[in-house]
């Protein structure tokens, strides 16, 4: 029996050219202790990384990061260092305490991406506060300020992916940022369709597509559980690949936020896949074939009706209203990003202060 090679993403939430996709459906012979996942030397991984010991074991193409991850590697004592040095660059700019919160974490976020860049080959992408996520040009200028700030550490714009979260202002100061400024962004906290047309009218370089999280909401709402051929988690991403695909559209599909590996066997053929460190595990174990279940080749066929967004605001925002899933996950989303933000910030004051 056939299976397919894959390159795949690393995540931890359970989370080139800009044509370059991430799934090489090369045929592999199976063998009698071959996993899953391969093991070819074209493998590509990306890690949603807070620890760097992880980057090492997995060796990833690519990384991410976010408020969340690095609060928890702040709490170590083996990132201390970076934390002083974001906290000593910001006492240098001077103004407020507030201020040196602020030119702290920035500097922070930074510290890590640069880290993890000496590891990785790829890509790192870092994300724009999340209290952010309803102004367009405050988005737009931290952008451009991290961006700045790895300038100075001398890491150019194409390492970087900025993380934005997938609000109509956010998909608004994406488009900017890649029109203006050829920044390429990382939309997430993504939930549906709507999101995902809008962001692929902006240009987004990617988007993150959050299947786990989608599932828990049906899970909760129906009482039900779902079997991997009827989660809608999966159901979303694959009708998000094929819409882009049938259309033409550029933007890398990033599946996301598995809670197991059936999510994962059911988005074979998907452009990423974002595995948390104990699935991949349990990838990498298995025997079982994995044959490809998304085709951008088949897409074209498919009647799906073609959708604009990006200059209708109004329509945006009703046709995304209709989806409570979609509302409720992106509001907690964001909600959640925001507090831990609050928090690191507040560890990060303790240390301007003290």
């Amino acid at each position: 029996m056939k299976r397919l090679e894959s390159i795949w993403t690393i995540d931890t939430d359970s989370s080139s050219s800009r044509h370059r996709r991430s799934w090489s459906p090369t045929p592999v012979s199976s063998h009698p202790r071959t996993t899953c996942l391969g093991a070819s030397s074209r493998t590509n991984r990306t890690l949603l990384a807070g620890d760097f010991a992880s980057i090492g074991k997995y060796k990833p193409q690519d990384a991410t990061t976010n408020p969340s991850l690095i609060l928890a590697a702040s709490k170590k004592p083996e990132y201390a260092a970076l934390i002083d040095q974001a906290v000593a660059y910001a006492k240098t700019k001077g103004g407020s305490s507030d201020d040196q919160v602020e030119e702290a974490l920035d500097r922070l976020l930074v510290e890590f991406g640069k880290e993890i860049l000496k590891i990785i080959p790829g890509k790192v992408s870092t994300e724009v506060d999340a209290s952010l996520s309803f102004d367009t040009q405050g988005s737009v200028d931290k952008a451009l300020k991290i961006i700045k700030l790895y300038g100075e550490e001398g890491i150019p714009k194409e390492r970087i992916l900025i993380k934005i979260a997938s609000t109509w202002e956010g998909i608004k100061a994406a488009e900017i940022l890649q029109r203006d400024h050829g920044i390429n962004c990382n939309l997430t906290l993504m939930f549906s369709l709507v999101q995902a047309i809008g962001a692929a009218e902006a240009g987004a370089f990617l988007i993150s597509p959050f299947v786990g999280r989608i599932l828990d909401w049906y899970k909760a709402s129906t009482k039900k559980e779902y079997k991997k051929e009827e989660d809608p988690g999966v159901a979303s991403v694959k009708a998000i690949f094929n819409y882009y695909k049938k259309y033409g559209y550029a933007t890398i599909v990033m599946g996301a936020s598995f809670r197991n590996t059936g999510e994962i066997t059911e988005l074979a053929g998907c452009d990423y896949l974002t595995i948390s460190p104990n699935l991949l595990e349990e990838l990498m174990n298995s025997e079982e074939a994995v044959p490809q279940k998304l085709d951008a080749s088949t897409a074209s066929a498919l009647d799906i009706e073609r959708k604009t967004y990006i200059n209708e605001e109004s329509k945006y925002r009703f046709d995304f209203n209709e989806e409570q899933m979609a509302v409720e996950k992106l509001r907690e989303g964001i909600s959640k990003f925001a507090a831990d933000a609050v928090t690191l910030k507040g560890l990060i004051k303790a240390k301007v202060e003290a």
